[in-house]
This record gives C-alpha cells, structure tokens and sequence, in this order.
C-alpha cells in the first residue's frame, strides 16, 4: 500500500489536556458567584438603607422635628435648648428665694415661646434677624445664672440636699402616720361605752334578765358535754364578740349543739351577761365568765402577771420615754400584756372538762357550719392552725430574733408560720404534753424583750413549735383589716378575720369589707339606736 505525499495527509489535530478544561470552568464559576454576590449585597444594603430611612423618617415624624431643627445651624433648636436650661434656672432660683431673677427668666422663656409658636404657626423656619434679640438676651441671663452658681454642679448638690431633706420629712410624716393609726385602731367608740354603761343598768334594774340568766344555768350539762361543739372567745368587745356567736349561729346546721364559752374582765362582765341574756342566738348555749373568778390565775403561775409588777416593764409600756423613742409605738401598746390576750394559753384550766375546742378572736366573722374542724384529725399534734408562709413571707425569721443563741439553736428560721384567731385545740394530748408549761419557760426567758417584742404569736410559735397540724386554708382566711384579699379567697373562706389595725367596728376600717362584719348587726336594736350606732 502507498502512502500519501506529504502535501495530501491530514493536519494533526492537537488535543487540549482535561486538566486545563477543568481549571478554565472553576474560574468561570468562581467568576459567576464572585459577580452575583456583589449584586445582591448592594441590592441588601440599599433595602437595608431604605428600610433605616424610612423609620428614621417615621421617628421624626413622632417626635415632631422639621427638617430646620435638624440643621446645624437651627435657630429653632438654639431656642429650644435655651428654654430647657432657662427653665431649670428657674426652680434653682426660687429655691434660693432669689424671685426677681425667676421673674426675668421666666419672662424671657415665654418671649421665646412666643418667638417658637408663631413660626410652626406660618410654618417656616425663623430667621436671625427676627431672633437675635430673644436669643441674646437669653444668653445675658443663662450667664447671669452661671455667675451666680446655678451651675450644674450647684444643681446636683442642691438636689441632693433638696432629697435629702424630703427623706426626713418623709421619715417623719411616717412615723406620724403610725402613731395616730394606732392611736385609732385603739380607740373604742363611744358607742360601745354607751352600750356597756345601758347594758349595766338594765341588768340591776331588769330583774327578769337576772331570772332569764338563772333559767339558763339549768343547762350546765351542756357545757361539759363533749359531744358538743365548744367555741371559745376572750374579748372586752360586747358587739364584736355578739357578731362572733350569731354568725356561727346563722351558718350553723345544727345551732343547739352549739356551745360558746365567753370570758371578759371585771368591768364588762354584767354588760356582756345582760347582753346574752336578752338575746337569742338560734338556740346557742352561751356562758360568760370574768377571768378575774379564775383563783389559779396569779402572779406566782402567770409570768405576764408577773411581769406587769415589774417597775421597768411598766415604765416600757405605759411611760414611753425609757428608750429615747428607738421601739415603735406598735410594740409597746399596753394591750400585748392583757390577760384576755394571754388566756389562750390557759385554755386547759379555763376550761377543765372539755376535750377540744376551737378557739376564736374577736374580730371574726364566720360564714360556714364549723362542726367539721372537730372531726379534723389533728395526727397526735395540740393545735391546728392555718399556716400563713408564702414564699419567704410569715416564716419564723420574720417574728424572731435570730442573733439570739436560744432561738438560733431551737427553732428553724424557715419554719412556716401560722395564724391565731381560728385554731383547734385538742385539750387532752395539750395536758399530756404540758404545754402550758412551755409557754411559761418562753415567756420567763423574754423578760428582757430580747427573744421578740410584739404580741402573743411569737411565744405561741415557740410554745406549739413542732404541735400544729396544719389545717386547709379555706378554713380561715386573714387580711381584711390591713390589706386587700381575694375575693375568691374571701368567698370560700370559713372565718374571715380582719386582723389588723382597721377593725370593721372602727371609722378606719376598710369600707369593702365592713358590710360582711355589720350584716351581723341589728341595728335596729333599742340599744344600739339608744347609743347612736349606724
């Protein structure tokens, strides 16, 4: 076979290496991403800007600024500023009883008001010329200001003094306010003064009360008899006391089960006897007694009345001035060293044959049947109380001095707290366990106020510390004397106790709740027209 001359061959094609191929599409590819991003990242930054803009505009629009204020040389704003600092000058003036130059300022703020109005009224800027005299003649007495030490380093320290003062006066006006609250949370009305002096003598000059009082005394069965449900009340408050027993009456299921034990003190012992003597409460066995018949209750058993014989102890709470005023007048109101305050500890040899009691204070209203505390169980403990802590709030720390040794080592801070004012008491496991007595060592060991200062549920913290049983909360519902409560709480709520200085009886007592205490007071009773009660 011949071969072809050279002229006739085919020209040799030259082919390209896939490598270069693969690197010339990279770049094209690297080249594409690098110009799309650059397009999208301005395309963002000027929606970024747009959208800025725009709420920067929205902005100005709500705070109403033109676009001249704006402006770095704005008359308007010079104005402005001016007026602001002019209007600081002012206070600082008068409280340097420095009036007339408060008076030049003062005028000169509204002749630049004046200045300001009229041109958002034409709507256009001001011109130097129609401002040179305000604005220079508010310079004049902005430097007048500063020469006389109105200077914000003055103002700072006038301010804090100015604080400083208010701080006192506030101190004091809150002191002020305790006491006279206190003064009338312990007042008593006037009408309870006529209701006991009218009650006293109709008892000695009515000798059917007396008769009544008499038939009555045929039912001393009842008020040993533990089948029944016995309520306890230890109060010098005839009204209060009176809406206490026809409240549990009225929301009774069976009233003549119902037994209350009243004791009172010498001096409203016949008043609180002609009372319920002349009224009926549903068939509720009443008995009233005076503590001072209690032969048991003396100084030698009782460390209250021991300490009232105390010289310094009387000077505390009856003279006021051994301490230069450093104790609150709350902690040394006479009435935290009553023996009806402190019979509660007694209630045992108050009352030698009863078994269990639910005990009651005063300023009380109750609105649901009550037999079913007596078949609470109560797991071996003597008392059982509502418990009070929420949080941090009512727990022992709260009513304790934990720098004393005794407290620290004995009880836990965060042990919960809980209320007097509804409490069940089984009276046999409180003799077995001698309570009484552990009430005796707690109140021995304050004599000197040092383990707590105010009233009797410290030392009942201390003496039932480990004996309460903690009872449903819906059983007894606090706060109606002091602060705002639930009305849903209020609603479900067994006893209502308006603990606190604003007693419904009183005219500083909370109006929102007063009619759930008067709803249990007739006051169309002769009496209660007689001594002006409405």
């Amino acid at each position: 076979m011949r071969r072809r001359p050279v002229d006739f061959r085919r020209p040799v094609r030259r082919r390209i290496s896939s490598v270069v191929w693969w690197t010339l599409c990279g770049i094209s590819v690297l080249l594409f991403i690098v110009i799309f991003s650059k397009e999208s990242r301005i395309e963002s930054r000027s929606t970024s800007f747009n959208k800025y803009y725009t709420k920067y505009e929205k902005n100005i629009e709500g705070l109403n600024i033109t676009d001249e204020m704006l402006s770095p040389n704005s008359i308007t704003r010079q104005l402005s500023d001016q007026i602001s600092l002019a209007k600081a000058f002012v206070v600082i003036a008068k409280e340097s009883n420095n009036l007339q130059f408060a008076w030049e300022l003062s005028a000169q703020i509204r002749n630049s008001q004046v200045l300001l109005s009229s041109a958002a009224t034409r709507r256009a800027p001001l011109t130097t010329r129609e401002s040179e005299t305000a604005i220079h003649d508010m310079a004049l007495l902005l430097f007048q200001a500063q020469q006389l030490h109105y200077d914000s380093a003055t103002m700072i320290m006038r301010l804090k003094a100015k604080i400083q003062v208010l701080d006192e006066q506030m101190g004091i006006v809150n002191e002020k306010s305790s006491k006279y609250g206190q003064i009338a949370a312990e007042e008593i009305p006037k009408g309870l003064y006529c209701i006991g002096i009218r009650l006293t003598t109709e008892w000695f000059g009515n000798p059917n009360l007396q008769r009544k009082k008499n038939e009555r005394m045929q039912i001393q069965t009842k008020l040993r008899d533990n089948n029944l449900y016995h309520f306890c009340v230890f109060s010098d408050n005839i009204l209060a006391t009176s809406v206490v027993v026809n409240s549990t009456a009225l929301n009774s299921k069976n009233p003549d089960m119902v037994v209350f034990h009243l004791v009172t003190d010498e001096i409203n012992y016949i008043a609180m006897k002609a009372w319920f003597a002349m009224n009926t409460f549903r068939g509720v066995t009443v008995e009233v007694q005076k503590f001072e018949d209690f032969k048991w209750l003396n100084a030698s058993y009782v460390p209250v009345l021991k300490q009232l014989q105390d010289s310094e102890t009387q000077s505390y709470y009856f003279s006021g001035h051994n301490d230069d005023g450093r104790t609150p007048i709350k902690f040394r109101n006479p009435k935290y060293l009553s023996m009806l305050n402190h019979l509660r500890f007694y209630i045992p040899e108050v009352f030698p044959a009863l078994k269990k009691v639910v005990f009651l204070d005063d300023d009380v209203v109750v609105q649901k049947d009550l037999s079913g505390l007596f078949s609470v169980d109560l797991n071996s403990n003597v008392n059982g109380a509502v418990e009070t802590c929420m949080e941090t709030f009512h727990r022992y720390h709260k009513y304790l001095n934990y720098s004393h040794p005794l407290i620290r080592e004995h009880f836990d801070p965060d042990a919960c707290g809980w209320a007097f004012g509804m409490n069940v008491f089984d009276l046999v496991e409180w003799r077995k366990r001698n309570v009484t007595e552990i009430y005796h060592y707690w109140q021995e060991k304050n004599v000197d106020r040092t383990l707590w200062k105010l009233g009797t549920l410290p030392p009942g913290l201390l003496t039932f510390y480990g004996l309460t049983e903690p009872l449903d909360p819906s059983w007894h519902v606090l706060g109606l004397g002091y602060t705002n409560v639930d009305p849903h709480l209020i609603e479900k709520g067994a006893v209502l106790h308006f603990n606190g200085n604003s007693k419904p009886w009183l005219k500083i007592g909370m109006e929102k709740y007063k009619p759930l205490w008067e709803k249990h007071v007739d006051y169309s009773h002769p009496l209660l027209q007689q001594c002006n009660f409405h």
